[in-house]
């Protein structure tokens, strides 16, 4: 395992967070503190509790893994596509790197900005809404989880888009409705039984769904079949990246 190269691809992408830190911290920050200050205090306050739990202290969850989901897609899909679209890919294909080590470079560091942003996020809702964590250390691990599996997809994003503009198709198009329909704002437990239906097949619900229960111990879905769910996403990210780099697609000429 080539340490040196992980580490100077890590440590390159971390570089780029804090030469943008507005972009890269204080932005969603502020995007999703003013969620927090619509939804939790002026709207929350006005509705009922929901499985014992105030309205806005119940989002809290969800908005932290929409901005999750979105940062770490972001994040892992523009750090591959700007070596690719400078040219610079092939210095890193021939150096002397494993494919596995580009990805954990690459990932790894997408992967700390997104843990490092929730948390950010997760401090920053103490100043609107009073909650508590009642798993700590589940909490942290779907963070962690949900971060990496999330910053393998962008890392596929990032490869098979041949322009700006595709980088944020995924993200914007599909992932942020899925997150608004999956549970955010609402228990799927207060829709008719054929929406509940429908609302399973929609993978972000296991994701916010286990994601609550390390908060308050109340979820719409089974905590092991959360786990399970962003197991089986990973698997597939990382056996898709071992395809795309086996074959060189969209990264060879």
């Amino acid at each position: 395992m080539n340490l040196y190269g992980i580490r100077a691809i890590y440590k390159f992408e971390m570089a780029r967070m804090w030469r943008t830190l507005m972009q890269s911290v204080a932005s969603p920050v502020i995007s999703t503190s003013l969620y927090f200050v619509v939804f939790g205090s002026a709207i929350g306050s006005r509705m009922g509790d929901i499985d014992g739990i105030s309205y806005g202290a119940y989002i809290i969850p969800g908005l932290i893994m929409l901005t999750l989901l979105m940062q770490s897609i972001s994040n892992a899909s523009f750090g591959i596509y700007m070596p690719r679209f400078s040219g610079t890919i092939y210095e890193v294909l021939s150096a002397p790197v494993s494919y596995v080590e580009v990805v954990l470079g690459y990932v790894g560091a997408a992967a700390t900005k997104s843990v490092i942003l929730g948390l950010i996020i997760l401090a920053t809702a103490r100043l609107f809404v009073d909650y508590s964590v009642l798993h700590p250390f589940w909490m942290l691990a779907f963070l962690v989880l949900t971060a990496i599996t999330f910053s393998l997809f962008g890392f596929i994003i990032g490869i098979w888009a041949d322009g700006f503009e595709k980088l944020q198709i995924v993200p914007l198009m599909i992932v942020t409705p899925l997150v608004f329909l999956g549970g955010t704002f609402y228990s799927i437990d207060m829709l008719p039984e054929v929406w509940q239906t429908i609302t399973l097949f929609n993978p972000v619900v296991y994701l916010i769904s286990g994601f609550r229960w390390a908060f308050y111990g109340v979820s719409d879905i089974h905590i092991g079949i959360s786990v399970a769910m962003i197991l089986v996403f990973l698997t597939l990210c990382m056996v898709l990246i071992s395809w795309i780099f086996r074959t060189g697609y969209r990264l060879k000429p």
